[in-house]
């Protein structure tokens, strides 16, 4: 297929659907020029941010959302991966009500938490946990128990992965391929292993040698890295990378990089907030079987809430009793912990990832098919209730493959599939995520949603 013509083709498919999708939104429109003079963006993070400005929600229920304009849209957003129990789940709703009308807030530990720590370890298999209230918490947490279980301050992360917003690992994440001309193939003095500058403004110089960059799915550059570098306190990675579409683990990756950690003292950290939840009842643990030191939490894990946690084996788990700093004062608040306990217990059952697995398998197929009619050049990945369409016809390996991806085809589909009800997560980077609380039907709408933007895009 043409790629130019493709392109071209894609920008006009952008360009008229962001207008109709511009001239529907009067209400987000004008919630944004308010929400502007308060928030930088109109926006309470940088990834709401939108262009030319975000679609603004009101309300969901079910698979469904609602925006400030009264439009409704089937949920393949998720908030970014933690509505997997869907939005106002009865079961969720009486845990939160229930909590509220005994305790908003302690900043004690109450019968809750604990039940909400026990269910968490028996889930996914962790000797011991410390609830918190983010992701980047957790895996903030999670490094710096590593760094006093071992006396050591480097830590090894993989090329372009996103671990939270703390200063540690916001190196090598997906905006700064351009800077480090990685686009270009630049080989960094042929070395496995590389440092670089930091993503984000604002961290410390001191940081930017402590923190070492490998490719994702190559064990070798690991144990590079940690032989050349004798104070590595840990690597840490999603084990299935989820911020570059999604990319798994070759088969004996993972167990590559257990051994290599235990042979030189270090510890392997997984990054769960995304895949804990929704790729498996257990995680990757129960899907690809093999046991890190620590694992980091969140998203799906609370139920619709503020929620993180790390844990795993206890003998480095215990270096928070042994200075350490791990507090906050909203650490296994009632609410959150009320409505993860729920989504545990009697939400994301075993039979609940059935009814994923399928809806999941339904969609990806569903996609793949469009693509194989059409020839675009893309592919799709099926993890449960978590997924994506890929714009390169080869699966993904790492994050170099991703950069040979062609965002154009993506930015041409996200105007199209949200004026269409589908509302999606805005950036190729990201994947869909289904619900307990979606169907069939929810699913065969985006199929036909996304099938007709395949075929407009190829028409002449």
């Amino acid at each position: 297929m043409d790629l130019e013509r493709l392109t071209a083709r894609a920008e006009e498919i952008a360009k008229s659907e962001t207008e109709q999708l511009v001239s529907r939104t009067s209400g987000s429109k004008a919630l944004y020029d308010r929400a502007v003079r308060s928030l930088p963006n109109g926006v309470a993070s940088n990834f709401q941010v939108g262009d030319p400005y975000p679609v603004y929600l009101e309300r969901g229920r079910g698979s469904s959302v609602w925006d400030v304009d009264g439009t409704e849209y089937k949920d393949f957003h998720g908030g970014f991966g933690v509505n997997v129990v869907g939005h106002a789940h009865p079961k969720i709703v009486e845990a939160l009500e229930r909590a509220a009308r005994e305790a908003i807030h302690f900043a004690v530990t109450t019968p809750t938490t604990v039940a909400l720590a026990e269910a968490i370890c028996e889930r996914f298999e962790l000797e011991q946990v410390r609830i918190v209230n983010s992701g980047t918490e957790a895996t903030m947490d999670a490094l710096r128990v590593a760094r006093a279980a071992t006396g050591r301050d480097k830590v090894v992360k993989m090329e372009g992965s996103y671990h939270g917003h703390h200063d540690s690992l916001l190196f090598s994440v997906v905006p700064e391929a351009d800077v480090l001309g990685l686009r270009h193939n630049v080989d960094h003095e042929g070395k496995a292993w590389y440092t670089t500058q930091p993503t984000s403004k604002g961290i410390p110089r001191a940081l930017w040698d402590t923190t070492i960059v490998v490719p994702f799915n190559d064990a070798d550059a690991v144990e590079q890295a940690l032989t050349d570098n004798d104070d590595v306190a840990a690597v840490i990675l999603e084990p299935v990378m989820m911020n570059v579409g999604i990319i798994e683990p070759q088969p004996g990756y993972l167990q590559a990089l257990r051994d290599a950690c235990e042979r030189h003292g270090t510890v392997l950290i997984y990054d769960e907030v995304k895949c804990g939840g929704t790729i498996a009842y257990g995680g990757t643990m129960e899907r690809y079987g093999v046991k890190p030191h620590l694992a980091a939490f969140a998203k799906a894990v609370g139920g619709g809430a503020t929620i993180g946690a790390f844990g795993g084996e206890a003998r480095v788990m215990e270096w928070v009793t042994k200075g350490a700093a791990q507090q906050g004062t909203f650490n296994g608040n009632p609410l959150s912990s009320a409505a993860g306990l729920a989504a545990l217990t009697q939400v994301l059952t075993r039979d609940a990832y059935d009814h994923l697995g399928k809806l999941g398998t339904m969609l990806s197929e569903g996609c793949e098919r469009a693509i194989a009619d059409t020839g675009v050049p893309a592919h799709t990945v099926d993890l449960g209730a978590k997924g994506c369409v890929s714009y390169r016809a080869e699966r993904l390996v790492n994050y170099r493959d991703f950069l040979e991806t062609h965002p154009e085809l993506y930015w041409a589909s996200y105007p199209w599939m949200v004026n269409r009800g589908i509302f999606m997560t805005p950036g190729d980077e990201e994947q869909w995520t289904i619900s307990v609380q979606h169907t069939e039907d929810d699913v065969q709408r985006y199929i036909d949603a996304f099938g007709e933007f395949c075929q407009a895009l190829t028409s002449s």
